[in-house]
This record gives structure tokens, sequence and C-alpha cells, in this order.
């Protein structure tokens, strides 16, 4: 190819990339889809194959430090971390917020195209949806009243009430244990109202995510609740896709989450919420 010829590829290519750009719209909560935007992060993989596409990806409405709103804006470690990967690999997103149970059945029902939420890898969900390599170390951590000093780990729980989010793995640990603890379970639609459950003495343990409380626990000094048990078994959380599906954005989701693990992003921006020690 002659210089003539590449110089006007490379133009065509630059009108091509600017016309998708400006085609890109906010959603209404104030989130750019425009992922590949311009900014301080790396420019994106030509070579990869999600480079021009664009997706919808769920996200929870209320899972800080992960994802939450901040003015009319999403905000968190989720957020930051997919903003980061798209624009290395160069698609474009509609990011939706929805409640967290119904996140599983909109990426199976094909409603959306993946999803990034604070979900943990577990061998039950394989079996209907696909999943990124783990992108954060997580764990399910007992919570209770800060004047309760009778439960400091699960041999504690017998007889106990626990409060849970729905559709979570705190739950699901509550739900395998109920019997063998003879314990009582109460079910809501968020952490918050889980918790004041615990706060008000309506109920004794309270299970989620250990990032999540402590996170909570560190913006909220009066809190009435403290962690008894930090970790009852260690996870993992990742990107989700349907079973099959959108491999093609899978691979990508991996392939930027190890170069920003490569070059320092990824601690920068899980320190940005949780601190150096994450």
């Amino acid at each position: 190819m002659t210089k003539k010829s590449m110089l006007v590829a490379a133009l065509a290519l630059s009108v091509f990339a600017v016309v998708t750009l400006a085609g890109c719209s906010s959603n209404s909560d104030g989130n750019s889809n425009n992922a590949a935007a311009s900014g301080s992060s790396p420019s994106p993989t030509v070579s990869s194959p999600v480079a021009g596409k664009q997706y919808i990806i769920a996200t929870d409405a209320t899972y800080a430090p992960f994802e939450f709103k901040q003015g009319d804006k999403y905000v968190g470690i989720d957020i930051d971390l997919l903003d980061a990967i798209a624009k290395l690999e160069g698609f474009t997103y509609e990011l939706r917020p929805m409640d967290f149970k119904g996140i599983i059945p909109a990426i199976t029902s094909n409603q959306i195209d993946a999803s990034i939420a604070g979900i943990t890898i577990t061998e039950e969900r394989r079996k209907t949806i696909d999943f990124s390599e783990g992108y954060f170390e997580s764990g399910t951590s007992a919570v209770v009243h800060k004047d309760n000093t009778s439960i400091e780990s699960a041999e504690d729980f017998k007889g106990k009430t626990f409060a849970v989010k729905k559709g979570t793995v705190g739950a699901k640990y509550a739900e395998e244990h109920k019997e063998e603890f003879g314990a009582t379970i109460q079910y809501f639609d968020d952490t918050p109202t889980a918790f004041q459950q615990v706060e008000n003495g309506n109920a004794d343990i309270g299970f989620e995510d250990y990032p999540v409380i402590a996170y909570m626990l560190s913006v909220n000094k009066d809190s009435k609740l403290r962690i008894a048990v930090p970790k009852l078994a260690v996870e993992y959380y990742g990107f989700a896709v349907n079973k099959g599906k959108n491999q093609e954005l899978l691979a990508a989701f991996n392939d930027g989450l190890k170069k920003l693990q490569q070059n320092g992003e990824y601690d920068k921006i899980v320190a940005k919420y949780l601190g150096e020690n994450k």
C-alpha cells in the first residue's frame, strides 16, 4: 500500500470513529455510554474483536463500594473497572442499574449482554452463565449488633435469626445452614434494610460480602453494627454473560483486566474506594 493510500485509510478510520462516538448517548442517570471517550486511559487495543461495538451491561443499583449513585451518576469499583476496560478494548456500553435479584434472569433471557455487579462466582451460577476470571477476592461476613458479644464464630449461629438480601451468596449461606443451626431467615430487597433489622434487634445476624460491609462501616461511624466473622469462606467476583453468548466480550474483559493489573491501574481503582489495604 502506498503512503497516500495509507493516509486515506487512516483518515477514513478517524472519521468513522468520530461518527460512532458522536452517536453514543448518555443514560438517564448521567453515566456516559461513550466508554471510549478521550481521557487519561490508554488507547483502545486496535486488534480487539469488540472494538467499535456497544453492549448493554447491568449493574446493581445499591452495592457500595462496587456500584452506587453519587449525585446523578453511578460510581464504584465495578463502574471504574468497566469504564477502564472498555477504553482499553475499544467498546462502548449502556449501563443499566437494576435490583440484584433480577440481573441473572436478565442475562439468561438475553435482555442484557453482560453484568458487573459484585456477582460471586459459584458452581451453581456457572450452570447458566459464564464468568470472567475473578476480578476481586471477597468473602461472606457475619454482622451483628455492636453490643452483641455472644457471637464470634459460626458455632454461635445456632438458634439465631438471619437477615439477608435476596439472591445473594449471603442468602445462599443462610439457606444452606438453616437446618444445621436451627435458624430463622428474614429476606429483604437490599442490604441496608436487612442490617436495620440487626440494629433494631429484630434479627441476630446479617450476612454480606466483606468489602461491602467493611466500606459501609468505614463511612458510617455511628453504625450500631460490627463484623463478628470477617470471612466465612473466600470467594471471587466475576463479570458475567449468558452461557455460550458474548464470548468475545468476556475475552475482552479478561484481556483488559490483565492489562489493568499489570499497569497498576487496578490497584489505584480499588484503593480509591477501599484504601491501600483492601
